[in-house]
């Protein structure tokens, strides 16, 4: 019995990939660009430069580059969550990231496998443009959940510098130099610009647009309503983040109601391929005579097509919002 060394190869040749690009965003931006980092990254390039304006501007550029390629084809698809998570390499380097990493997993296969020229090449496109994709939504999704889980705490902190006396745009710049990120650099930012004249109000609502957070499209509601018609801003603040720790506790109840469902469906859609990938493992040539019929083809063809069904309607059903 021969086991194909092939499936394997193309896994390590992924997963070196989004490692790569990792390494390589790292290596340009500075560790202080992972969310793991205990100095927001504000903090740290004001400490190296010293000159606000030119931060400020920098990050408003590298948070806002990605909302104008969203006309762009190809691009537009990976827009939102490269703006979600706020990927500081711009649209043009991610494009020309997924031709480089392409061309690398092409040589990486010529030299792994003994594959055709034409399935290496679709093969290495897949990784190129897959890896960027999935690095970016793990950024994403990570990012937002971190991002989600801060705001409360930071409503709080807000809460408390007022009722101690100071304005909300200093309680705006304590939140920016007390908390991490993401968090902390998105709000120094806002700080940064009230700074400069910007209306407070309408900074908060751009940077809930921008990040389509519903729990920041409240703050940024309650702030400006209470600039209109006035009010205990303090007392706003401090019912709205119950209100959103409320949420949150809902949302995670629905999330461990819902695992049981969302898990059957993706291993009723994962285990035929993982099956098929142990057979092609174990037995190569175990498909051979079945390649042969004419119905081969269409038949792998409405598989694929019900596995993906099966995904789509089964994340319909547990897509409950809260």
């Amino acid at each position: 019995m021969t086991i194909s060394a092939e499936p394997i190869i193309y896994g390590l040749i992924f997963i070196g990939v989004l490692v790569l690009v990792e390494g390589l965003y790292l290596t340009v931006f500075g560790r202080s660009i992972s969310l793991n980092n205990r100095v927001n990254r504000r903090l740290e390039m004001l400490d190296k430069s010293g000159n606000r304006e030119e931060v400020m501007e920098k990050l408003r550029k590298e948070m806002r580059q990605h909302l104008k390629a969203r006309k762009v084809p190809l691009y537009s698809i990976l827009s939102n969550k490269a703006q979600k998570a706020a990927i500081a390499f711009s649209p043009r380097q991610l494009v020309m990231l997924m031709g480089a990493l392409s061309l690398l997993a092409f040589v990486g296969l010529s030299v792994g496998t003994e594959t055709s020229v034409p399935v290496r090449a679709l093969v290495s496109i897949v990784m190129g443009v897959g890896g960027i994709f999935t690095w970016i939504s793990m950024k994403a999704s990570k990012r937002m959940t971190l991002m989600e889980e801060q705001l409360p705490d930071a409503i709080e902190l807000m809460v408390r510098s007022l009722r101690v006396g100071h304005p909300f745009s200093s309680a705006i710049g304590i939140v920016a130099t007390e908390v991490s990120d993401p968090l902390a650099t998105e709000f120094g930012i806002i700080a940064d610009e009230a700074t400069y004249g910007r209306d407070m109000g309408e900074a908060l609502k751009d940077m809930a647009e921008r990040l389509d957070m519903q729990d920041l499209r409240f703050l940024a509601v309650a702030v400006t309503i209470q600039q209109q018609s006035g009010g205990n801003l303090a007392e706003i603040l401090a019912g709205l983040a119950k209100v959103i720790r409320a949420r949150f506790r809902l949302f995670r109840r629905v999330k461990a109601i819902t695992a049981e469902a969302k898990w059957s469906g993706k291993f009723l859609s994962g285990f035929p391929i993982f099956a098929l990938v142990g057979i092609q493992l174990l037995k190569p040539d175990y498909y051979d005579k079945s390649m042969d019929h004419p119905l081969f083809i269409p038949a792998t063809i409405a598989v694929g097509t019900f596995l993906v069904l099966n995904l789509i309607v089964m994340r319909a059903l547990v897509n409950i919002k809260v």
